[in-house]
């Protein structure tokens, strides 16, 4: 090993215990919530990615919460941090104007200087535009698409299937409908060269962020490098295109960007619109692959709850024929099966928190919390508690008849108050499609009963949940 190489590994220790220590001496003044910020750097970081991989980080916050209170201060994933928990922290969190909504070290990194990094007016202008480009009238605009690509991929990897592999399958459905859908790129190519980077890309999303050679982050890292290349490419095509006087009317998230980014006092750049655009990729893609995977995993041991979704399923495509699309209509008459999305969502949500940055220095409960500090909540402690539902651990989609019977910032999937996350809409609609063909075109049960799940961050099945498929004998006048 030469020289410069031994120099760089003790940089690399050097550095970060210098920040611990500049850290602890900056903040001694603080009245910081209990807590210890554990190792420099990595802190709690390995500590609770272990308890997600093994499936007991609700045990991990409990611990957290039992020895130092709701409110506890660590290193995580790069930064010093706070956990809360809580109705309460979840109300503060989401609705507190100087806590900015954020990724881990590791997911900025990655995505670069998207609607995460940004502030003032320009986080006002990018996120008025994901909004409206997301929004239930822009949705209603995509049905049909999302149908196509549904059927097209149920035709190519489930018909005639004796056995699935449900998660990777879901995956690369929700990769397929965000590429057509929000990017207006089909089948080809081009999709299959961003596929397989886009997974090496996931799965150091909440890696340590060292760009070591060969590890987790540092594969994510070029990964996401090729993905801009391709994602840069796609819009500098759809910005010729309007320069050229084309294009004006479609309705692909770079286009939309593109017409509109001179509507604001910052003019977004091609970059700008890139990173926003990995930034989607990300949030849309695991998400709904991940609820439609525990839909069908709940769904085999729950055949009452089975029954009723069939029921309402059948009743949707008897009106319909046979090369019919689901309309927003359709959609919409969905009320059980998104039911049971939601408890599906209470019970095995597909994100283990939400992560927040203090913009300035902030106070909770008599706690000081520094400018530039990460901010987090975990939903499993108020979705699995038992003094806000009963019987947290039973399967009961009936706890959604009346929402609000369910005390506010309590079930958080999607956020909560004004920072509701944007493409809730759109991940509900690519869900019910998905539901509709699935429930209409196959009966299924696990190939192993038993198999449980982790989390790596997001919940999967041990084994990616493989299924046994029969084909569905129709019932009268309907349609699949």
């Amino acid at each position: 090993m030469d020289s410069s190489m031994h120099f760089a590994l003790l940089l690399a220790l050097f550095i970060p215990i210098l920040l611990h220590l500049v850290t602890r001496f900056k903040y001694s003044s603080y009245n910081l919530p209990p807590g210890s910020l554990g190792f420099p750097f990595i802190g709690q970081s390995i500590s609770l990615l272990r308890a997600l991989r093994s499936n007991t980080d609700y045990q991990w916050y409990q611990g957290r919460i039992k020895k130092y209170g709701p409110v506890s201060k660590m290193w995580l994933f790069g930064s010093p941090a706070v956990m809360m928990a809580g109705p309460a922290a979840n109300h503060f969190i989401f609705s507190n104007k100087d806590l900015l909504f954020t990724g881990t070290r590791s997911v900025n990194l990655l995505t670069g200087r998207n609607i995460l990094m940004l502030s003032g007016e320009e986080l006002k202008q990018v996120r008025s535009a994901l909004q409206n480009f997301l929004s239930p009238e822009m949705v209603i605009k995509y049905v049909s698409k999302m149908d196509r690509e549904v059927r097209r991929h149920v035709k190519l990897n489930w018909v005639g299937h004796k056995t699935v592999t449900v998660l990777p399958l879901a995956k690369r459905l929700m990769f397929d409908i965000i590429c057509s859908v929000i990017f207006g790129q089909e089948a080809g190519s081009v999709r299959e060269a961003l596929a397989t980077d886009f997974q090496t890309l996931v799965k150091a999303a909440l890696s340590i962020p060292l760009k070591v050679p060969f590890t987790r982050f540092s594969k994510g890292f070029n990964a996401s490098k090729r993905i801009r290349k391709v994602l840069r490419g796609i819009a500098r095509e759809r910005e010729t295109l309007l320069q050229q006087g084309h294009g004006a009317s479609a309705d692909d998230f770079f286009t939309y960007m593109l017409a509109s980014r001179a509507e604001g006092a910052h003019l977004l750049t091609v970059e700008d619109i890139v990173d926003n655009a990995i930034f989607l990729l990300i949030a849309g893609y695991e998400t709904s692959s991940v609820l439609i995977t525990f839909m069908l995993w709940h769904l085999d041991k729950e055949p009452e709850v089975l029954g009723k979704i069939t029921e309402e399923q059948d009743e949707i495509a008897r009106n319909k024929g046979p090369d019919d699309a689901l309309t927003w209509d359709d959609v919409s008459r969905m009320k059980y099966t998104w039911k049971v999305a939601m408890e599906t969502l209470r019970t095995i949500p597909p994100i283990f928190g939400s992560f927040r940055t203090a913009t300035k220095d902030i106070e909770y409960q008599g706690y000081h919390i520094p400018k530039g500090w990460l901010v987090f909540t975990a939903q499993p402690v108020t979705h699995l508690d038992a003094n806000i539902f009963a019987e947290p651990s039973k399967f009961d989609p009936a706890r959604f008849e009346n929402n609000s019977s369910i005390p506010p910032y309590c079930f958080v999937p999607f956020g909560g108050g004004p920072r509701m996350c944007p493409g809730n809409e759109f991940a509900r609609t690519e869900t019910l499609v998905t539901m509709h063909y699935l429930v209409m075109q196959f009966k299924w049960k696990m190939c192993c009963k038993d198999e449980g799940y982790k989390k790596d961050p997001s919940p999967m099945p041990l084994l990616g949940l493989p299924i046994e498929l029969q084909p569905r004998c129709l019932p009268e006048n309907a349609h699949a």
